[in-house]
């Protein structure tokens, strides 16, 4: 770095001194003599390309200059400046453009370190001659030096257009003013790697990139897209050549990494590196993912064993067609040349020929065929070819608009016109950025205000074919200048190869995506890439994959079995379908049968004793209560309503009400009746028939008023219970008021008490057929089972509170049937000697009665 501000302090004093004298000789300090091709012309376009790659520096001590010399021929440079010189002539022969001014051209070599920065000072100073300077400058291929170029010719506003200088850093004006180009900045070919790698799901990459400026510029430009894209880097490699222990750092990480893809970023040179290194090492094959500066390079097949590339993916710069390059290029003669030492060089090297006698090698003749060979200089796809052969036209076209004049002034800019012998480089670079051509493919030429060009790619992939043989397919296109969304597009008809699977895309994640049905947690100090999946809790859902958090859902739903989506929760009832709502309804209609039996069997035998002991009218009126209790059971079975909901409450109290009345009639009759034995007592004519009737219907009537209040003010109502159970909705009928309820079941049970004590009471009374018993005994049964009622009611969840409440409506009113009825029937039935006035008068003298 010392060395090029020394080279730039040289060339501003030297520039500052000279314009400050006109008369003062033009010399410049240092070694020069980089100049390789020229013809002269009224404007002169320069080029610097790296013909020779290595540089060697002579040191001879304090006793002479340092000399610096190049070696290692680069043909593809040498392409490179060839497609200068075809462009130029080209143009010259256009009379469209530029007509009556030609072209000339001055191309350098500068192969590395600081012979391009020389070579570029040569370049603006017009060299030792002093003639007429550059009026813009093509190259470099290297991102690194063209940044040093262009610091250089920046100053002096000559524009430098590179063909080949990727880095995203370069398009910043404020450092690199008169900085163009005409291959697309890594910002896009990034952008165009993220998108390919979201396409096909790849979240979890390694990098390998070179430590060449435009590599690692790259590789933190990935990092920092690829982040936004939800695309994490599992590790990065700076990969240099010099480092004793990169072999050792590669190696590990490839074998412990667990990413199926890398992306590799580096130049054609490093990557033969490290293939070489990949395949003596024997080690895991990737996906690899290329950059444009080696994906379309067939010749690196011929590197480490066969498949090492097999499926290799990655954008290049888009393949062309320009008429008459190809034959120009290769029908490049020693003679075209003649005084060109590097022409002669590079022939030796092609031909393995030498043009100086010699035992070992042929002698070389200047007329091989470069047809016959193949090299970087012969490759006829002319991707990055094309855009020298765009960066000379636009410097063309610059100057066509520059040298247009109507009436005195530039159609252009509204200046003053210009004489070709006045051209400045400055007015060149406010020219350069108004270009806009179409060139003979049909693309479209301009810059933008970084100096960048339309991003163009195509995706190439490597595929190996059963003879051995290598083949590039194109496989997709990638132009930015399109609408997001649809800038990536495959090829149709197009198969692509994999390097894992052969036939899928690998997968590439540091954790399988969390399924819907559950939520993503991020781990602290991992990569956001690598996370842990949990189920939704109860109640939640997720319905998107890599949720990262659950919802619940609304009341009256719940989630379904892979907790995607909500679903209405089922609704739940006592319906007669059921199996409990079968044997509930059985039970009811047999308790009708029965007592519809009952009732047939005492309505035969009406005029028995038995029956008509303590007041048959009571027994009929209790039969036909009994067989209301049954059906009213069935009210609350089925979906509630409205009606249903009022009616099986209501019913129940007042079937339940006269049942009970009219055994507290029954109960009054038996201990009036022995009161009525005794002497002198009258109580009968105070409780006879229609006293009994009045004290049913009274009896009835409080209950009916109870029921008509409970239904006026709050009444029940049917109601969608969603608190007692989380996944189902339980429909019921609501108590509206709970007072008017448990004051209907009060009162039945405050009756329920009173007629069980005067039961107990009569108990043991010398009734004809002991009925007080029977009674007492029914109502001990109707007393447990509603007390044991009221605690399994309130904790019943659901329908099974339904189920207590009509259990205990049919065990109680079974209880009142059997107890009393049952052995009525009996002695009806089966002992109807004892059902006569004889049997009865002979059982009470017996008592003394």
């Amino acid at each position: 770095m010392v060395t090029v501000m020394g080279w730039i302090s040289i060339i501003l004093f030297t520039l500052l001194v000279k314009g400050k004298s006109e008369e003062q000789a033009c010399k410049l300090i240092g070694q020069t003599g980089y100049l390789e091709f020229s013809k002269d012309g009224d404007l002169i376009i320069g080029g610097i390309f790296s013909l020779d790659s290595t540089q060697v520096k002579m040191d001879y001590g304090y006793q002479a200059h340092p000399s610096i010399f190049c070696s290692g021929l680069n043909p593809r440079e040498l392409l490179f400046a060839r497609a200068v010189i075809f462009t130029v002539e080209e143009i010259n022969k256009n009379s469209n453009l530029l007509n009556g001014v030609t072209l000339g051209y001055r191309l350098y070599n500068g192969c590395e370190g600081d012979s391009p920065i020389r070579a570029a000072i040569e370049a603006v100073t017009a060299g030792e001659s002093c003639s007429k300077r550059v009026q813009a400058l093509i190259g470099h291929s290297s991102s690194g030096v063209s940044k040093d170029i262009n610091r250089i010719v920046g100053v002096l506003d000559i524009p430098l257009i590179s063909h080949l200088s990727t880095c995203a850093c370069l398009s910043d004006k404020r450092i690199y003013p008169t900085f163009f180009r005409t291959v697309p900045s890594d910002k896009f070919q990034i952008s165009a790697l993220v998108q390919l790698m979201k396409h096909f799901g790849w979240q979890w990459v390694g990098i390998i990139h070179s430590v060449e400026i435009y590599a690692t510029d790259a590789a933190a430009e990935f990092i920092k897209q690829g982040k936004a894209e939800g695309i994490c880097v599992e590790y990065v490699i700076s990969f240099d050549m010099y480092d004793t222990k990169i072999e050792h750092k590669v190696t590990e990480k490839l074998k412990a990494s667990t990413s199926s893809v890398v992306l590799l970023y580096m130049s054609l040179f490093y990557m033969r590196v490290l293939f070489k290194m990949v395949d003596v090492n024997n080690l895991p094959r990737k996906q690899w993912i290329g950059s444009e500066s080696w994906i379309s390079q067939v010749d690196l097949a011929s590197v480490g064993s066969k498949n090492i590339l097999h499926g290799a993916m990655g954008f290049a710069l888009p393949k062309s067609i320009i008429p008459g390059l190809v034959e120009f290029l290769l029908s490049l003669k020693v003679s075209d040349e003649p005084e060109s030492v590097m022409i002669k060089a590079f022939w030796e090297s092609f031909f393995d020929c030498s043009f100086s006698p010699s035992n070992t090698t042929k002698l070389c003749t200047g007329d091989e065929d470069l047809r016959t060979i193949s090299s970087a200089y012969t490759n006829t796809e002319l991707r990055s070819v094309r855009n020298v052969y765009t960066a000379v036209y636009s410097i063309a076209h610059a100057l066509n608009a520059l040298l247009q004049c109507e009436n005195g002034f530039n159609p252009t800019t509204g200046k003053h016109c210009v004489n070709k012998t006045d051209v400045q480089p400055k007015q060149v670079l406010e020219h350069l950025k108004l270009v806009n051509f179409t060139v003979l493919d049909g693309n479209k030429v301009s810059f933008d205000e970084n100096g960048d060009t339309v991003a163009q790619y195509d995706l190439l992939n490597w595929q190996y074919k059963e003879d051995d043989s290598v083949k590039v397919i194109n496989i997709g296109h990638y132009d930015n200048s399109l609408p997001e969304g649809q800038r990536f597009r495959f090829t149709p008809n197009t198969t692509i190869v994999w390097a894992l699977n052969g036939t899928e895309p690998p997968k590439s994640v540091c954790r399988d995506a969390c399924p819907a049905g559950s939520r993503k947690a991020i781990k602290k100090q991992a990569p956001v890439c690598c996370f842990d999946c949990f189920e939704c809790p109860e109640g939640g859902i997720s319905n998107e994959t890599d949720s990262s958090d659950c919802f619940e859902c609304t009341v009256e739903f719940w989630p379904n079995e892979k907790k995607d989506k909500c679903i209405p929760k089922p609704t739940e009832f006592l319906s007669f379908t059921e199996i409990m709502g079968t044997v509930l309804t059985a039970f009811c209609c047999f308790g009708v049968f029965l007592s519809v039996l009952i009732f047939i069997i005492f309505l035969v035998n009406r005029e028995t004793p038995i029956v008509r002991a303590n007041n048959s009218e009571l027994s009929f009126l209790l039969l036909l209560s009994l067989k209301l209790c049954f059906l009213c059971s069935l009210t609350f079975i089925g979906r509630p309503s409205d009606w249903s909901c009022m009616l099986r409450h209501t019913a129940f109290g007042i079937t339940f009400v006269l049942c009970i009345s009219c055994i507290l009639g029954k109960t009054i009759v038996v201990l009036m009746a022995f009161r009525a034995t005794l002497p002198s007592s009258n109580v009968m004519k105070w409780f006879g028939p229609t006293q009994q009737r009045l004290s049913v219907l009274g009896f009835t009537l409080i209950q009916v008023v109870i029921c008509t209040l409970w239904l006026t003010i709050n009444p029940p109502f049917p109601k969608r219970n969603v608190q007692s159970f989380k996944d189902k909705i339980i429909l019921e009928c609501a108590l509206g008021s709970p007072i008017g309820f448990w004051a209907v079941l009060g009162y039945i049970g405050l009756l329920a008490m009173l007629c069980f004590i005067l039961a107990f009471l009569a108990r043991k009374l010398p009734d004809s057929f002991n009925e007080a018993k029977f009674i007492t005994f029914s109502m001990v049964i109707f007393c447990a089972v509603w007390i044991t009622f009221i605690p399994a009611y309130v904790s019943s969840p659901g329908k099974a509170t339904v189920a207590v409440e009509i259990f205990a409506i049919l065990a109680s009113t079974f209880g009142l049937l059997i107890c009393i009825f049952v052995p009525k029937c009996y002695i009806i039935i089966f002992k109807p000697e004892q059902n006569s006035k004889k049997h009865i008068k002979s059982k009470m003298q017996s008592k003394g009665i």
